[in-house]
């Protein structure tokens, strides 16, 4: 499907699709072995600190948003 060759770089898609999975816990192993044999490390990291403060920001904004509903 999206096999990478030797001399072939991981994308960004990979990579967001890979953080993605990650967080989940559902990334199988393929992907994480091309992940390891291709990607680099900063890229992994750059996306998931930022998908994490998304995520935190996602959670601020819900719950400041049904207090302000509620009332509080």
């Amino acid at each position: 499907m999206n096999q990478c060759r030797s001399d072939e770089r991981v994308s960004f898609w990979d990579v967001l699709k890979s953080v993605l999975s990650a967080f989940f816990g559902v990334q199988n192993r393929r992907n994480r072995e091309r992940d390891f044999r291709h990607g680099k490390p900063i890229h992994f990291v750059v996306v998931g600190l930022l998908a994490t403060l998304l995520f935190v920001l996602t959670v601020f904004g819900v719950v400041r948003l049904v207090l302000w509903l509620a009332g509080v």
